[in-house]
């Protein structure tokens, strides 16, 4: 099996990300996050092109794959999975990690949620999970909110019997307590592998981790690879496994 995890900002880079997805349309599971999906107007204040109806295009790329999408803002931003129609989807769903009640409408500051699948290929079941952490506006350090995300994150994890995946932006440092949470019980395959960032060029700031795939002990890892194509200003996470 092979998973695919990337934060595709927004489709900013909008033609070479959809010649990226086609070119990898044998992955079993994507999980995207900054996905919108037919919207009027972007929710970004950046001066920066975004395209407001990503999610259809990759639907349209991928006719061989199950389309999910969960909004977070009205019905036309969110985090989406596409799941190949070869694996059956016993079951999934979305959860609230981080509600913002005064969020103005524009900008990274509103609510988040956490999406879920719950899969079966043969006679093997598991599940993953994909998350689009909060940004607070100060960094990737730990603060309040950001403890209580991980902490609901966590107690929706012990609820799952299945091997589990935990995939997304986390928007977290790797010090930071609030990954250690979630490591828990965990192998995060960022530390596994040493890697030392998973954010392309195109990205300004100084901060080099915000992406994460974190295994149960269930799952066999073939393959982790934080591929360099600049198709957002994250990298691309590869994950092949078995269970």
């Amino acid at each position: 099996m092979k998973l695919m995890t990337l934060n595709i900002w927004g489709g900013h880079v909008r033609e070479p990300l959809l010649k990226f997805i086609e070119s990898h349309q044998e992955t079993d599971i994507f999980c995207f996050q900054e996905v919108y999906h037919r919207a009027e107007k972007k929710i970004s204040t950046e001066d920066r092109f975004v395209s407001l109806n990503i999610f259809s295009d990759l639907q349209a790329l991928l006719p061989h794959h199950q389309a999910f999408f969960k909004p977070v803002v009205g019905n036309i931003y969110g985090i989406g999975m596409f799941i190949k129609k070869d694996i059956t989807v016993l079951d999934q769903g979305e959860i609230n990690i981080y509600e913002n009640p005064l969020y103005p409408g524009l900008g990274p500051t509103h609510s988040r949620n956490l999406q879920w699948v719950q899969c079966q290929t043969k006679s093997q079941i598991y599940s993953i999970i994909n998350v689009h952490g909060l940004w607070n506006g100060h960094g990737k350090t730990d603060a309040p909110e950001r403890i209580v995300q991980s902490q609901k994150i966590k107690a929706f994890m012990e609820t799952i019997k299945t091997p589990k995946i935990l995939c997304g932006d986390f928007n977290l440092r790797p010090d930071t307590q609030s990954l250690k949470m979630l490591e828990h019980g965990m192998e995060n395959l960022i530390q596994t592998f040493n890697v030392k960032s998973t954010r392309t060029s195109l990205y300004s700031k100084d901060e080099q981790y915000a992406d994460y795939i974190l295994i149960s002990p269930e799952v066999t890892t073939h393959r982790f690879e934080v591929l360099k194509d600049e198709v957002s200003d994250h990298c691309p996470l590869i994950l092949e496994f078995t269970i």
